[in-house]
């Protein structure tokens, strides 16, 4: 029975279930999210390269213009502290908007990889300072771990590929490559260009294609990382729900505070219709407040009984028709009028009850 038992509770701390809403949510919340940087830096790639690709002949021609600018302007231009930084920002805001293409498509495709693979989501939990992050011992755990292997892995494969990929193409121009001795400085230069926006495209392609793998995997490893145990759940359902038996207490203590209420509210009543001995039922009639009376008070046997004392106590008139307070107690709760129903039955039972307490008063 003991091993048994214990096998049981060995089961219930397993990590087996998927992880609830609120365990993805706490963990998104502290930067925990399946992604990965390849996807990143291939779409990121793929973005630069497809830009050259496009607008590269254009570039390179308001380059070629730039330089030839530069040389017959400046180089001529006698230099002086007043007019070397004005030539420099001029210079540099060319650059800039030569460039601005390549940074916007680089920018832009950063984004949308990661909204791709996370939403959005902006946290400070990763890059908080903790101690446990300079622990030589974890530092030493996380080199030797699996998880270094496996990227040690990734990044031969990424290299194999890729070095294979430029190679092959390198080896297909092979021939382009060979004359470009025999061409203007301008012509090889265009080549060399085409040729390494070619190596770039394919490149970003391969290395996108082993990214969707290794989102994959990163996905996999996330999943498994929040499994929760069947006791981590329950442990769960309660923080949220709170402890059923801190519940059960509150809703104890907000029927007897209901209950105390409901019992000051006795001496007020009009009328205390009986069973005699199992039902109680408080009837108060105000005109001001609302048409018919209304039930103040209800109960039976114990609660029924204590009703009673209470209006006996408070000399409040107690009558008994037991079709009436059975009906009563089953159809109104406290606070609501009496049906229509029962307005003729009530009306002649409050009538009466105001008779007795004038013929007290004289």
């Amino acid at each position: 029975m003991k091993r048994l038992s214990l096998n049981l509770q060995l089961f219930a701390g397993e990590k087996t279930e998927k992880a609830t809403p609120k365990k993805r949510n706490d963990t998104r919340k502290k930067g925990q999210v399946a992604k990965s940087q390849d996807v990143n830096t291939a779409i990121v790639m793929l973005g630069v390269f497809a830009v050259l690709h496009f607008t590269g002949g254009n570039m390179m021609k308001e380059f070629v213009a730039l330089m030839n600018y530069s040389f017959q302007e400046f180089m001529l231009m006698e230099l002086s502290e007043g007019n070397i930084k004005d030539i420099f920002l001029q210079i540099i805001k060319e650059m800039a908007l030569l460039l601005s293409p390549i940074l916007i498509a680089a920018v832009a495709a950063g984004l949308l990889a990661n909204y791709m693979q996370v939403g959005v989501l902006f946290t400070v939990e990763p890059i908080q300072f903790k101690l446990e992050k300079i622990n030589p011992i974890s530092g030493v755990k996380r080199i030797f771990s699996l998880r270094s292997i496996i990227e040690l892995l990734k990044s031969i494969l990424k290299i194999s590929i890729i070095g294979v990929v430029t190679f092959s193409i390198l080896w297909s121009q092979f021939s382009e490559l060979l004359v470009l001795s025999h061409k203007s400085v301008y012509d090889a230069l265009i080549t060399l260009a085409k040729l390494t926006i070619q190596m770039g495209l394919y490149a970003s392609g391969s290395l996108l294609f082993l990214s969707l793998l290794d989102y994959l995997f990163q996905r996999y490893d996330y999943e498994k990382n929040i499994r929760m145990s069947k006791q981590d759940i329950k442990d769960e359902y309660k923080n949220m729900e709170g402890d059923p038996l801190i519940k059960s207490k509150i809703k104890q203590r907000q029927r007897e505070m209901a209950m105390r209420r409901m019992m000051q509210e006795i001496p007020k009543a009009d009328v205390v219709i009986t069973n005699p001995t199992h039902y109680a039922i408080a009837l108060k009639y105000e005109e001001d407040k609302y048409d018919a009376p209304y039930v103040i008070a209800k109960g039976i046997d114990f609660v029924a009984q204590k009703i009673k004392l209470i209006a006996k106590e408070n000399d409040v008139v107690m009558v008994e028709n037991r079709p009436l307070a059975r009906a009563l107690y089953s159809q109104v709760e406290v606070g609501d009028t009496v049906p229509e129903e029962f307005f003729k039955t009530v009306a002649e039972i409050i009538a009466f009850v105001y008779r007795t307490r004038n013929e007290k008063t004289f």
